[in-house]
C-alpha cells in the first residue's frame, strides 16, 4: 500500500467524525428554523393586523372629530382609507385563528366594528353643528372604543403566544447546543484517537530512520535502517542504506586523497608571499599560510580582531573593516585605491599592507568562511606617496605663476594698460577662463592631497543643519540662475544638528552642487534634502540632470573620473573630496542615478551625542 493510501485512510476518521457532526449541525438548524417559522407563520401576522386596526380605527375616530368640528371635507378624506384598511386587516385576522380562544375574540371583534360602522354611517349624514357634537361623545365615541379594546384583545392574545413560543424555542435551542456540543466532542475524541493510532503506524518507519540518521552524523557508518514493506518510506529506507553503504565505501577510498588535497592546498597557500588567512564569522583563525604565520606568529587565540588590538590598532581596524563588509552580504572586498593601505612594522621592518577579502560559500550558498589577503604594496605605497609629494610640489610651483597671470589677465581686461579691441577681450576671457581652471585644478589637487596624506585635521563641533544649508544655497544661487536653475530645500524637522567640521562640510556641500548645476539643463531644479538615519543624518543633494549609467556609479568617486562621451567641464576631484572628507567624519557617500532621470547624491554625518541618547 502506498504511503498516500496510508495517511488517507489515517484521516478517514476525523473526516467520518466532521461528516456525522456536520449531519447532526444540519438537522438540529432545521428544526429551530422551523420553530422560529412557526411563530412568524402563527402569530406575527395577527399582531400586524391587530396593529394596524387600531391604527385605522384611530384615524376613523380623528377624522369623526374633524367633522364633529365642521371640518366635514378633511375629516372624509381621512375616514375612507382608514375604513378600508380596517376591513381589508379584519379579514386577515379571520383568516388567521391560531391560538385557543382567538376566535371568539375575533367574532366579538367583527360584531363591534359592524355596530360601530353603522353609527359611523349615521353620523356622516348629520349636519355638523352641536348635534353632530354630541352624537359623536354620546354614540360614537363608546363604540370607537369597543372596537379598540377588541384589537387589543386579539393583540395581546398573540403578542403572548409570541413570547410563550419564543421561550419555548430559546429552551429548545439549548437543548440543541448540548446535543451538538457533545456531538462534538464525542466526534472529535474519536477521529483524534483513531488518526493518532494510524499515524503513528504510518511514522514509526520514520523514527527509525531519524535514529538511523543521528548514529551516521555521530561516524557510525554501519549502522542500517531496518524497515519492512514496499510503501515509499520502505523504499526510502533502502536507498537510504545504499547512500550509507556508499559513504562508507567513500570515506575508505578517498581518506588518502582528502589529506592529499588538504596538503596541496597548503602548499599553494604556503608559496604566496602574501599573508592569507581563512577566517570564520567571528574572524577566528582557521587556518593561514606561513605568510601570515610569520606576521602574526603561529598561535593566534580568539578572533583575529581582538588579537591584533594591542599589538596594531590601524591594521586590527582595516581588518574588521573587511571583515564586516563580507559578513554583511556585500561580497568580495576589492579596495579601489592604494590610499586604504595600512602601514605596520609587525613582523619586522615597516610594511604597507592593502587589505582584500573574499566569501567562501558551503553547498547551500550560505557564507560559510572569509579568505582574507594582506597585499604587500609597501613599493607602491611609497611610489604613491612619492607621485603625491611631487603633484604637490608641482602645484605648489604653479600656484605663483598662476596668480601672477590672472592678475595680468585681469589689468588687461580693466583696460588699465591702454584700449583693446573686441578679438583681443575675447582672447584675454578666455585666457581668463584657462587661468581659473588651472587654479581650481591646483587647489582641488592641493586638497586632495592634504586629505589622503592626514595632514587636514578636523575641527569637529555641532552644526546647526538649517544655517549652514542656507548659506551653502545662498553662495550658489547667482551661478544656478544665470543657467536657470532652481535651488531649494526641504529639511527634517527630527534633526537640527550634525557633529562635523563646518568648513569642510561646506566644501562637500559646494563640490556636490557645482556638480549638480554643471549637470542640470535650463529650467531644471536642485534640491537639497535631509533626514534622521540611525544616529545620523543623511543629506541629499537631488537634481533633474542627465542622470548617469549604472556602470558608473562605483567610479564616480575616483580621482580625475569623467563619464566617457560627457563634457569635460571641471577637474574630476570634487566628488572624490567629497568622498574623503565625508569618510573622514566616520560617514558614507553614494549616488542614486538613472539616465534621463536626474541624480540623488547622497552622505551621512553623525549627529551629536546628546541628540543620539
Amino acid at each position: 500500500m502506498q504511503l498516500k493510501t496510508k495517511i488517507l485512510l489515517a484521516q478517514a476518521p476525523m473526516a467520518l467524525a466532521l461528516i456525522l457532526l456536520g449531519v447532526i449541525a444540519v438537522t438540529t438548524i432545521e428544526r429551530l428554523g422551523s420553530a422560529s417559522e412557526k411563530i412568524l407563520k402563527d402569530n406575527y401576522r395577527s399582531v400586524l393586523a391587530a396593529q394596524r386596526m387600531k391604527e385605522a380605527i384611530e384615524r376613523m375616530d380623528s377624522a369623526a372629530l374633524f367633522m364633529a368640528l365642521g371640518q366635514s371635507a378633511e375629516g372624509q378624506k381621512l375616514a375612507r382609507p382608514s375604513r378600508k384598511l380596517f376591513e381589508a386587516e379584519l379579514e386577515v385576522q379571520q383568516n388567521n385563528i391560531t391560538e385557543p380562544g382567538e376566535e371568539a375574540a375575533n367574532a366579538a371583534l367583527a360584531a363591534t366594528w359592524k355596530d360601530y360602522a353603522a353609527w359611523y354611517d349615521r353620523f356622516q349624514g348629520e349636519t355638523p353643528g352641536a348635534v353632530l357634537q354630541e352624537f359623536y361623545f354620546s354614540r360614537l365615541y363608546p363604540k370607537f372604543l369597543a372596537v379598540k379594546e377588541g384589537a387589543e384583545v386579539i393583540l395581546a392574545m398573540n403578542q403572548d403566544a409570541m413570547v410563550r413560543k419564543s421561550d419555548e424555542v430559546r429552551r429548545f435551542s439549548r437543548r440543541l447546543d448540548t446535543l451538538i456540543t457533545l456531538a462534538a466532542i464525542v466526534a472529535a475524541l474519536a477521529g483524534i484517537i483513531a488518526s493518532m493510532v494510524l499515524t503513528g503506524k504510518i511514522v514509526r518507519p520514520l523514527t527509525v530512520l531519524t535514529q538511523t540518521a543521528r548514529r551516521i552524523k555521530e561516524g557510525d557508518l554501519e549502522v542500517r535502517a531496518r524497515v519492512a514493506g514496499t510503501d515509499e518510506i520502505a523504499e526510502l529506507a533502502r536507498e537510504f542504506n545504499t547512500m550509507t553503504d556508499s559513504l562508507e565505501r567513500y570515506r575508505r577510498s578517498t581518506l588518502g586523497e582528502l589529506l592529499l588535497i588538504q596538503r596541496i592546498s597548503q602548499a599553494a597557500m604556503d608559496s604566496l608571499p602574501d599573508p592569507v588567512l581563512s577566517l570564520d564569522l567571528d574572524g577566528k583563525v582557521l587556518s593561514m599560510n606561513q605568510a601570515a604565520e610569520t606576521l602574526f606568529g603561529p598561535d593566534i587565540s580568539g578572533p583575529l580582531p581582538e588579537y591584533l588590538r594591542y599589538l596594531d590598532p590601524d591594521l586590527t581596524a582595516a581588518v574588521e573593516k573587511v571583515r564586516r563588509h563580507v559578513v554583511a552580504g556585500k561580497g568580495p572586498y576589492i579596495p579601489e585605491v592604494i590610499g586604504e593601505a595600512v602601514k605596520t612594522a609587525l613582523g619586522g621592518p615597516e610594511r604597507y599592507f592593502l587589505p582584500q577579502a573574499a566569501p567562501l560559500f558551503d553547498d547551500l550558498r550560505n557564507l560559510a568562511s572569509i579568505t582574507l589577503v594582506l597585499r604587500d604594496v609597501t613599493l607602491l605605497s611609497k611610489l604613491d606617496e612619492m607621485s603625491r609629494n611631487l603633484v604637490g610640489t608641482l602645484a605648489h610651483e604653479f600656484r605663483t605663476p598662476l596668480t601672477s597671470l590672472h592678475m595680468g589677465v585681469h589689468i588687461l581686461l580693466e583696460q588699465l594698460g591702454g584700449t583693446l579691441t573686441e578679438k583681443q577681450l575675447d582672447l584675454l576671457y578666455g585666457a581668463r577662463e584657462d587661468c581659473e581652471r588651472l587654479q581650481n585644478l591646483v587647489d582641488d589637487t592641493l586638497n586632495i592631497i592634504r586629505i589622503q596624506a592626514g595632514k587636514i585635521e578636523l575641527q569637529q563641533v555641532n552644526v546647526r543643519i538649517l544655517p549652514l544649508v542656507e548659506n551653502v544655497l545662498g553662495q550658489h544661487r547667482l551661478l544656478a540662475e544665470e543657467r536657470g536653475i532652481a535651488l531649494s530645500q526641504k529639511l527634517s524637522p527630527l534633526s537640527d544638528e550634525v557633529f562635523a567640521d563646518p568648513e569642510h562640510l561646506e566644501l562637500v556641500f559646494a563640490n556636490l552642487i557645482i556638480n549638480a548645476i554643471r549637470h542640470t539643463p535650463e529650467g531644471g531644479a536642485i534640491a537639497i534634502r535631509t533626514l534622521p538615519q540611525n544616529g545620523f543624518v543623511r543629506f541629499e543633494v537631488a537634481d533633474t540632470g542627465e542622470g548617469i549609467p549604472e556602470e558608473y556609479h562605483a567610479q564616480i568617486f575616483n580621482k580625475y573620473f569623467r563619464i566617457p562621451g560627457r563634457d569635460k567641464e571641471g577637474t574630476g576631484l570634487g566628488l572624490a573630496i567629497a568622498k574623503n572628507i565625508v569618510e573622514a567624519h566616520g560617514g558614507e557617500i553614494g549616488v542614486e542615478s538613472e539616465p534621463g532621470r536626474g541624480s540623488v547624491f547622497w552622505f551621512t554625518l553623525p549627529v551629536p551625542e546628546s541628540s543620539n541618547v
